[in-house]
């Protein structure tokens, strides 16, 4: 799938106005790099990573690129943190401590993927890919849980876990990031 053609996903965008401005994000398996197009439009310098040298061409306009294999290799930003990061569609259960770690203080997770259920509706359908119900909570305990959804999407069908999260800031920082809640 070309995701480079494609919209960001919703989620993605209804959480967005949490990231600071100007701050950098990662996207983590970030495949053609519609999440990076998506932050270059809005000023942030976006690195993605992902195994497909094929992909990373596609996503290179909208930022670094880094051609890791994260699953059988080690984490490329062991000392490095991000303003945002973004995981869409992969799950990699060793990594998430590694992803979460990445999220600067301030800086927020944005992560979505399939939640067990899917197997019911399509692909993925094997465990090892499907989040269990909570599991993302339970990944992100050291993070301030700004929102969390697990269930069904009708377009296309399928079963997600999604979660919107913050790293607090030092409470001495005059000038952390404030992050408001928009009504929809």
């Amino acid at each position: 799938m070309n995701h480079a053609s494609l919209a960001p996903s919703p989620w993605i965008e209804r959480w967005w106005h949490l990231l600071a401005p100007g701050a950098t994000v990662l996207d983590v398996a970030c495949g053609s790099g519609r999440h990076m197009r998506f932050a270059a439009e809005r000023g942030h310098a976006a690195t993605g990573v992902d195994r497909s040298q094929e992909a990373l061409d596609a996503a290179a306009p909208y930022g670094q690129t880094l051609l890791a294999d994260i699953e059988n290799g080690p984490w490329p930003f062991p000392d490095r943190t991000f303003g945002g990061v973004i995981v869409t569609n992969y799950l990699w259960r060793p990594r998430l401590p590694d992803i979460v770690a990445a999220v600067a203080p301030g800086g927020i997770l944005l992560y979505e993927t399939f939640a067990a259920g899917n197997e019911t509706v399509g692909k993925p359908s094997r465990p090892d890919f499907l989040l269990q119900p909570g599991e993302l909570l339970t990944a992100c305990a050291g993070l301030r849980v700004v929102a969390y959804e697990n269930g069904f999407l009708a377009e296309p069908e399928r079963f997600v876990q999604r979660i919107a999260a913050v790293r607090p800031a030092a409470l001495a920082a005059a000038s952390a990031p404030r992050h408001l809640l928009i009504p929809r």
